[in-house]
Formats: structure tokens, C-alpha cells, sequence
């Protein structure tokens, strides 16, 4: 997984935080949350990857 999909996951994971807040989806909300997370991590490892690192 790359920069790019690492992107669109947070983005993804914003999107479903913020519908669990308007619904009240508590649960909704903190998948949102841990999804954004994890796409941040694919990002990091993808700028790491393309700098030529493990």
C-alpha cells in the first residue's frame, strides 16, 4: 500500500466519523476514527518506502 492509498483511506475514515456524529453512531464514529489512523500509517510507510527506506 502506498502514499496514495493511504490518503484516500483517511479520507474515507473522516467521512465515516463524521456521519457517525451527525447519526449518533458512536460505533460508526470510532471506525471513522481508527480507519483515519490506520490510512495515516499507510502514508507514512509509503513516504518511507519511496525515500528509499525498508
Amino acid at each position: 500500500m502506498g502514499k496514495a492509498q493511504g490518503k484516500a483511506k483517511q479520507l474515507k475514515g473522516k467521512a465515516k466519523e463524521t456521519v457517525g456524529k451527525v447519526v449518533g453512531d458512536r460505533h460508526m464514529e470510532a471506525e471513522g476514527k481508527a480507519e483515519k489512523l490506520h490510512g495515516k500509517a499507510q502514508e507514512i510507510l509509503g513516504k518511507i518506502k519511496k525515500s528509499g527506506g525498508s
